[in-house]
């Protein structure tokens, strides 16, 4: 059953146009409960799923033989999960972690409630969960639940991601 949520106030965060950094945010920036929507979107297209299957050695028919999903309780290929879920990662680079991350530091509780197929177009959102100071207080460590919709705002996949995040220099 497809998960379908309405959409909620968010936050735009704009750095200023004399910053010198990158775009992504210091772990100062980060405030709990708030909600990024981000910008940008991407169509999933045959040959994505079919690259990212080759690249990653999953030759699994349901993404790749169109009359073997056709037998199948969707009715055709589905974009492998972990081609969505790193998408839905690349998506929300630019407003949160772009020039100020350390690292990736885990993802974790990953579902995919509803399948994504060839033609379908992913925006994402990010919502801050948990931020904390690493214990020597010169980075911090910050918890973002991420949720990725197709065009009908069906909810695709969702998980979340911790960042070991820069602190704003001085």
């Amino acid at each position: 059953m497809a998960h379908v949520r309405s959409r909620r106030t968010v936050t735009v965060f704009v750095r200023s146009r004399d910053s010198p950094r990158m775009p992504g945010r210091y772990y100062e920036e980060f405030e709990v409960g708030e909600t990024i929507e981000h910008g940008k979107r991407r169509t999933v297209s045959e040959s994505d799923n079919q690259r990212f299957c080759d690249m990653t050695m999953n030759q699994q028919p349901l993404h790749l033989d169109a009359e073997f999903a056709a037998d199948t309780q969707f009715g055709r290929r589905l974009v492998n999960g972990l081609y969505t879920m790193s998408l839905a990662v690349g998506l929300t680079i630019p407003e949160t972690t772009d020039g100020t991350i350390v690292a990736n530091l885990s993802y974790d509780n990953v579902e995919h409630p509803a399948p994504v197929f060839h033609g379908d177009t992913i925006r994402a959102q990010s919502t801050v969960t948990e931020k904390r100071e690493t214990s020597d207080g010169e980075r911090g460590v910050v918890t973002m639940r991420v949720e990725a919709y197709n065009q009908d705002d069906t909810l695709v996949c969702e998980f979340d991601r911790t960042v070991l995040s820069l602190k704003r220099p001085g």
